[in-house]
């Protein structure tokens, strides 16, 4: 299992921590943001296989934001698969 920490740009979470074990996800910890929603994301995404997160996430926006704390996540997890 590998730990990622990814620093989000223009959201209100300012970093997601998470570990890959091969391309299953585990142990999501958002820093910031709107906590109860977060908080599901991480529950929402444990033991899920990091690919069909990122597409279901993938361009989800926040408001007028073109991103979103979800959208973030999936671009962690891109990077991160990139990285392993």
């Amino acid at each position: 299992m590998k730990s990622f920490s990814y620093t989000t740009k223009g959201v209100c979470s300012r970093q997601i921590d998470f570990d890959l074990d091969g391309e299953t996800i585990h142990n999501v910890k958002f820093t910031g943001g709107c906590n109860g929603n977060l908080k599901a994301i991480s529950k929402l995404t444990e033991g899920q296989d990091a690919n069909v997160v990122i597409s279901i996430l993938k361009g989800n926006t926040c408001g007028q934001r073109d991103t979103s704390c979800a959208d973030q996540f999936a671009q962690a997890l891109t990077e991160a698969l990139r990285q392993a």
